[in-house]
This record gives C-alpha cells, sequence and structure tokens, in this order.
C-alpha cells in the first residue's frame, strides 16, 4: 500500500498486479508504464505483465494474485480512502473468486476504511459480489469506468450491485456519454487524459454530466483538465488545473441504504 496523489482517495492497495486491455480508455493507461518500471526496477511482483508495443508498454493478459499483501490493511490504524487495485482490476476473470473472497474478508475486519473497488468488468462484479457477502459493507464503495457512450451499459450492471456506495469514474473522458440515467447513482468522478499521448476533453461533455449529477442528486467530482485545458490547448496537467466553470468540485458522497434497487 502507498499513500496516494489521486485527489479523491488518500491511499492505494494493490493485491492484484496485471491486466487485459478492455476498451478505449485503456489505451494510455498509467498502470502499464508504471509495471514497466516496476519490473526495471526489480519489483519481483510486475515481472512479466506487459509487452511492447510501438515502443509502448501494453498488458500482456498475466495476472498475478499478492496473497501477501492481503494483511497490509490490517496495519493501518489511521482511517483512510483505499483505492483497491490501481494497478489492476480486481474483477478480471483471471481473478479466483477465492482471493477477490479474501480481499472483501479484509475489508470486513477492517470498517475504519472506506474502500473504492473500480471495474471495468462490472458485469463480473455483480455475478461475483453477491455470491461472496451476504450483506454489503457499510465502507466498500463500488464503481465502474465510462469514458464514453459505447460503454455506458457498463452503468446498468453496477446499479443493482447492493452496495452503501455507488460511483462511475468519467476518467478518461474521451467523448460524450450521452443522456445516462444516474439515479441511485451517489457520485460520479470526471477527469481528462494526461501525458504525452493524451486525448482532448471538450467542456461540453463535461457540462452533460455535470448537469445530469444535479438532476439525480449524484455528486460531483472534478479531478483534472489533463494534458488538454477547456481551451482545446496542450499544457502541464498542473497548469491546466482542476478548475470548472470557476472552481474546485470535490463533491462526496453520502452513505445511502444498502440494498438491491
Amino acid at each position: 500500500m502507498a499513500e496516494s496523489q489521486i485527489e479523491w482517495t488518500d491511499a492505494t492497495w494493490n493485491p492484484v498486479a496485471g491486466c487485459s486491455v478492455m476498451s478505449s480508455g485503456c489505451t494510455n493507461c498509467y498502470a502499464m508504464q508504471m509495471a514497466r518500471r516496476l519490473e526495471a526496477m526489480q519489483v519481483e511482483k510486475y515481472k512479466g505483465l506487459t509487452r511492447l508495443s510501438a515502443q509502448r508498454a501494453v498488458w500482456n493478459g498475466k495476472v498475478r494474485q499478492d496473497w501477501n499483501s492481503l494483511s497490509i490493511p490490517l496495519s493501518w490504524r489511521r482511517p483512510r480512502k483505499i483505492f483497491v487495485n490501481s494497478m489492476s482490476d480486481l474483477f478480471h476473470e483471471s481473478v479466483q473468486t477465492d482471493f477477490i473472497k479474501a480481499v472483501w474478508d479484509v475489508m470486513a475486519r477492517t470498517p475504519h476504511h472506506r474502500y473504492q473497488i473500480l471495474t471495468k468488468r462490472p458485469e463480473r462484479m455483480a455475478e461475483v459480489v453477491p455470491g461472496i457477502v451476504q450483506e454489503p459493507l457499510e465502507n466498500v464503495w463500488l464503481g465502474t469506468s465510462i469514458e464514453c457512450a459505447e460503454v455506458a451499459h457498463r452503468l446498468e450492471h453496477l446499479r443493482h450491485i447492493p452496495a452503501a456506495i455507488r460511483f462511475i469514474s468519467f476518467e478518461p473522458l474521451i467523448a460524450p456519454v450521452g443522456q445516462l440515467d444516474l439515479s441511485n447513482i451517489h457520485w460520479a468522478i470526471v477527469g481528462g487524459e494526461s501525458g504525452r499521448n493524451a486525448r482532448p476533453i471538450r467542456e461540453d461533455w463535461i457540462d452533460e454530466i455535470h448537469d445530469l449529477c444535479r438532476i439525480h442528486g449524484t455528486a460531483f467530482f472534478f479531478k483534472q483538465w489533463g494534458t488538454w485545458g477547456k481551451d482545446n490547448k496542450k499544457r502541464s496537467k498542473k497548469a491546466n488545473g482542476r478548475e470548472y466553470r470557476g472552481k474546485t468540485w470535490d463533491e462526496m458522497p453520502t452513505s445511502a441504504p444498502v440494498g438491491v434497487l
């Protein structure tokens, strides 16, 4: 586990390493490049998880379950918001159900933390979660990524999963997402892409999501413009900043009744 610079969390916990490219939002995934660097630093956990394609690191589909890392949150006494698997996807098809259950057991033993689990595979999340827990944990937030309208169907899988908090990460936002029904979705994170090959974000795409959040009572968190500013010019992520409509949006969800909707 490590302290995190991600604006909406405090720390990361990676019991799984490695992944597969799922959709267009994965093209410039920072975790692929990070895994390559960690392998070069002789970190065994990340050895052999990527391949080179046009001089860029790309996931090769190999996934590694790190049983030794499961105990890490137990040693953290100060409450934290913990992003689970920033370097993978807990619901990747190669992650065993027994391992997912072991992760849930740790989260159940540490109710002082809030765990944020984000997946691009909410259909598997919907299959697995009801079978491994009798009742949803109040400290576990479940989310999915939607980077464009082509993957908006992920929302319907998420909507029916029992969870204290359901959230969507619209990051990297690379195209409009359309008129989504955000009812019973408690939190939306929006952000542009960063890095040399980043794709532009447009303010009207953000407007669409912001307005949907206001309609449905969904907390709105604007993470960043990324490499492209609202004037459609390339700068550093820091230079483009986090202001949207003249302010910083750091809204967080409040607990909701747990159940299937």
